[in-house]
């Protein structure tokens, strides 16, 4: 038996070189498609696009109730907090309280 024997250059280009004339006939062999198949083609490309702009749509919907959602949370957990923190009195009801105190230890002198 014999081994194998490598082709050499011109060998692999002239195998190249047929393949690629193959693929040439064969494709000027292949039938033209017809004004119905591209009217059907067209179709399809339409239906799919408008499927995904549908699709594109209703995630970016998604995102914006989520986003409200996450606001909303936030706004609540705000106000929760600040209704939980102690209310500091102003100025003037600071002002109320110690001339308050201030009258009643003079009313306690008398």
């Amino acid at each position: 038996m014999r081994g194998f024997k490598e082709p050499n250059f011109n060998e692999r280009a002239a195998a190249a070189k047929n393949a690629k004339a193959k693929a040439l006939e064969m494709l000027k062999n292949k039938p033209k498609p017809t004004e119905a198949q591209l009217a059907e083609r067209a179709e399809a490309q339409r239906l799919k696009e408008a499927a995904q702009a549908a699709k594109r749509a209703a995630i970016q919907a998604a995102r914006e109730a989520e986003k409200a959602a996450k606001e909303q949370a936030e706004r609540e957990a705000a106000e929760a907090a600040a209704a939980a923190r102690p209310k500091l009195p102003t100025a003037e009801e600071l002002k109320a309280a110690r001339d308050a105190r201030y009258a009643a230890r003079k009313a306690r002198k008398r």
